[in-house]
């Protein structure tokens, strides 16, 4: 499975990887570190050719200006191990690019995850998965209630990201057009 990902800028990605340190040294919370580029992910998908995947992200990453989105607040995914994350707000912009990834990249994958789908996609940075629990979910929001989480973010690329062992890794870096 590989992940269609917008990294972070520098700046950005420090903040949120500061954040995430302290939910490691605080709480023990270190899967979410499997990742270790912050990103918003707009699809993960089993694909038949990277190679042409990458040629259609390409394309779109070419035919795209940089454009700025918005986070606020905090989320949880419930479950038994809840997703805490920053929600980033859907623009025009967001949506269109997404949409043009979906429609590019349907051709090429073998399977999708649902969560991909305009109607259930939900644009975010995680903070933690995969290791918090809800006894600790009170404690760790209580803790990232401190701060505000109101950022403007340029979106400016579209990345692959691979698995590689238990981590996820860059594959590739598409920059948009200036």
């Amino acid at each position: 499975m590989l992940a269609i990902t917008s990294l972070l800028s520098p700046p950005h990605a420090r903040r949120i990887n500061k954040i995430i340190k302290r939910l490691e040294t605080d709480f023990g919370l270190d899967d979410v570190q499997a990742t270790p580029d912050p990103h918003i992910t707009y699809q993960l998908a089993g694909v038949r050719k990277l190679e042409s995947l990458k040629e259609v992200l390409h394309s779109i990453a070419a035919t795209t200006a940089p454009f700025p989105v918005h986070t606020t607040g905090l989320g949880v995914f419930p479950g038994p191990n809840p997703v805490i994350y920053i929600p980033v707000l859907r623009s025009d912009e967001l949506n269109q690019l997404h949409h043009r990834i979906l429609e590019a990249t349907a051709p090429l994958c073998l399977r999708t995850d649902k969560f991909s789908s305009p109607d259930c996609w939900l644009p975010h940075i995680s903070l933690a998965l995969h290791d918090t629990t809800p006894d600790l979910l009170g404690p760790v929001l209580q803790f990232l209630n401190q701060e505000t989480y109101n950022l403007k973010i340029t979106i400016n690329n579209i990345a692959i990201l691979r698995q590689e062992g238990v981590q996820f890794v860059c594959e590739e870096r598409f920059k948009f057009s200036s």
